[in-house]
């Protein structure tokens, strides 16, 4: 089970694409607005549309309800 869980969030991490919202390990919420060379993305977060840099591994989920999976 362990193996299946690694491979799905590995999975998961290497579909991201623009305009994915996200939630990370801190419990960031928010939205990528571009995905960097360097395993880095940056998130636009609400409400005052700060921009923060956090590594692709910190992100721990992909948040649906807003019809993207």
């Amino acid at each position: 089970p362990m193996q299946r869980q690694k491979k799905n969030q590995q999975k998961m991490l290497s579909s991201l694409q623009n305009g994915n919202t996200v939630l990370t390990s801190g419990g960031i919420v928010g939205t990528i607005i571009s995905i960097g060379d360097d395993e880095t993305l940056v998130l636009r977060v609400k409400p005052d549309n700060i921009k923060l840099q956090v590594a692709r591994s910190a992100v721990s989920n992909l948040v649906t309800g807003e019809g993207k999976k």
